[in-house]
C-alpha cells in the first residue's frame, strides 16, 4: 500500500495538470496538441492512484 504523502502527490500532481488543461481548454485558439498530451498524464496518473 502507497503512503499517504506519496497519494496526496499524486492527486496534487493530477489537479495541477487538470488546472492546466482547464486552461488550455478556455483559451481562444488552444493547442490541441498539448491538451491530447495532459489528457494523456492525467490519466496515466489517475491510474496510478486507482490502482495503489
Amino acid at each position: 500500500m502507497q503512503s499517504t504523502a506519496h497519494q496526496s502527490a499524486l492527486e496534487a500532481k493530477h489537479a495541477s495538470i487538470d488546472r492546466r488543461l482547464a486552461e488550455e481548454s478556455h483559451r481562444p485558439l488552444p493547442d490541441t496538441a498539448l491538451i491530447a498530451e495532459l489528457k494523456k498524464q492525467k490519466l496515466r496518473l489517475k491510474d496510478e492512484i486507482v490502482s495503489h
